[in-house]
């Protein structure tokens, strides 16, 4: 019998597992839910009125019961012994509480506007305390971040020209959202200290879940914090308090862990501009917290197109 073969050869089959595309999707999904953040804490702290530290551990628990089954039947002991991952969670609750405070305190806006300024510390840090080189355009890029996050807090234009519209509140959720960027900037030098150390991403996002649950937890206790409110709840806050902790807190995070595996770090953080566009629509739509100005648009736009160039040129570099 002879063999009949095809003219041209059928296609492969796509693989899910090695399109990239798929990470891809997982890392826009990680950035929506981180840029979803501010938003959620925003409206749990001031709207459904849950207290700060009882809203993280609260949240954290929940995302550590669903989390932990998954992985404990294969969590290595031996990797709780390493010194890079207790200092990695010490640097994620410093974050995470900087963080849900700073969006109590001022808009949601501006919380993702200090966020965004991320990469640019750790470029500063790495080249300050390493002796890392800087990397290309990094003094411009700050500035024009500066400039476009000036005009996204200015007020409209007026004879004086433009001006910002902060009140004390505002600095003071400034501030701590600056402290977090800094936190946020020390765990992403801490990133590939714990892949140097083979630490795999289940375990450092379990010891995170679990340090920052048992933390907040205690702070909350020892402050004397309400945690009756969370019975006083309407449907539309529970809603709101499960969808930070599945969207957020747990599916941001795992989004994030597999986008780092098989894209790389360089590549992920090159979208991470889509978190301000994120956070301004969910506070446009939850907060009722919008741009009201062109001068507030063309920050905006300055600010997502700088971040953006800069990330995709590190990537090529």
């Amino acid at each position: 019998m002879s063999d009949v073969r095809p003219l041209v050869s059928a296609p492969a089959p796509r693989n899910p597992a090695t399109d990239p595309w798929i990470w891809m999707g997982a890392a826009m999904f990680a950035h929506t839910g981180w840029g979803a953040y501010p938003v959620f804490a925003r409206y749990l702290q001031t709207v459904s009125f849950i207290p700060s530290m009882a809203l993280l551990a609260l949240g954290n628990l929940i995302a550590l019961a669903i989390f932990a089954p998954f992985v404990l039947r294969r969590l290595d002991m031996r990797f709780l012994r390493e010194p890079a991952i207790w200092l990695f969670a010490l640097v994620v609750v410093l974050r995470a509480i900087t963080n849900i405070l700073a969006a109590r305190f001022t808009l949601a806006i501006y919380v993702q506007l200090i966020t965004l300024m991320t990469p640019l510390i750790v470029a500063l840090l790495s080249a300050g305390l390493f002796r890392e080189r800087l990397p290309p355009a990094t003094w411009p890029a700050l500035g024009l971040s500066l400039v476009g996050s000036m005009l996204m807090m200015s007020g409209d234009l007026g004879g004086q020209g433009v001006a910002l519209a902060l009140t004390a509140s505002d600095l003071l959720g400034l501030g701590l959202a600056l402290v977090s960027a800094f936190c946020l900037a020390f765990y992403m030098i801490l990133v590939p200290r714990t892949v140097k150390a083979s630490v795999p991403g289940e375990t450092v996002m379990l010891v995170q879940l679990a340090a920052l649950t048992l933390v907040t937890g205690a702070i909350s206790l020892l402050i004397g914090e309400d945690w009756s409110r969370y019975s006083q709840l309407a449907a539309s806050d529970w809603l709101a308090f499960l969808t930070f902790v599945g969207f957020v807190l747990l599916g941001a995070n795992l989004a994030q862990i597999t986008a780092l595996r098989h894209l790389g770090a360089p590549m992920v953080s090159s979208t991470m501009a889509w978190r301000l566009l994120a956070t301004l629509g969910l506070a446009a739509l939850l907060l009722g917290e919008y741009l009201t100005s062109l001068w507030q648009i063309l920050g905006a736009v300055i600010v997502f197109v700088t971040i953006t160039a800069y990330l995709q040129r590190q990537r090529r570099v």
